[in-house]
């Protein structure tokens, strides 16, 4: 049986948190028609600090901060250095560990899971392609109306244009090595406003930044409240 993906997943952090490593073989990603994807970038960006887009994604947070799968947590510590009461949740313990060295308030929970303060949270973050996470994002929508409170925001990161939506199942894979299949999604940023309909959620703001592409969600407020 291979590996559980959230043990290649540790092992993939590890490797692009050493630097002194001696050229070591590139971890990509397989889809369940056999597309591969690179994990080089985005390896090196979870295991950095916020960059300047995701400084200005984060701006766009209000009140009190759930980061969903925040990983190694460059997005929650961040958040801590601006003074903002932030919390990731995330299944990985070693991602956790990394991310309590960088500064993050961090637990370790699925986002399906009970969470502290729920229905109280005034934004939550899908950052990273997290919008792919169990591979129905409008469950995960769904689940995140429930987190935030009336008014919140749900802050999504996206594909760019002509993704539309796309269940899959991916593993990791890195010279020899293979983890378990997972469920996955695709969501571009020209099917996200349709998805989070399907949630009850409205779509505010949907913007490109330097190649990325984001979305802004709102749960309604309560009718009548001030």
């Amino acid at each position: 049986m291979p590996p559980a993906a959230t043990d290649l997943y540790a092992a993939a952090l590890q490797s692009a948190g050493t630097a002194d490593a001696p050229a070591p073989e590139p971890w990509s990603v397989r889809d369940f028609d056999g597309r591969t994807y690179s994990l080089a970038g985005a390896l090196e960006r979870w295991t950095g600090d916020a960059d300047e887009v995701d400084r200005r994604f984060l701006a766009r947070a209000r009140g009190t901060v759930l980061d969903v799968g925040c990983g190694p947590g460059r997005l929650a510590a961040e958040l801590t250095r601006r003074g903002v009461h932030a919390l990731g949740v995330d299944i990985s313990p070693t991602a956790l560990k990394l991310a309590r060295r960088s500064g993050a308030t961090v637990i370790r929970r699925s986002v399906f899971e009970p969470v502290v303060a729920e229905g109280l949270w005034g934004t939550t973050l899908l950052a990273d392609g997290n919008i792919g996470i169990g591979g129905n994002p409008t469950a995960l929508l769904r689940r995140c109306r429930v987190i935030v409170a009336p008014g919140g925001l749900v802050l999504v990161e996206t594909e760019g244009p002509g993704a539309g939506q796309r269940t899959t199942r991916l593993r990791l894979e890195r010279a020899g090595e293979v983890s378990s299949w997972f469920d996955w999604a695709h969501v571009g940023c020209d099917a996200i406003e349709r998805i989070a309909t399907g949630a009850g959620l409205a779509l505010v703001d949907s913007w490109e930044d330097g190649g990325r592409w984001f979305a802004a969600l709102r749960r309604p407020p309560v009718p009548g409240a001030a």
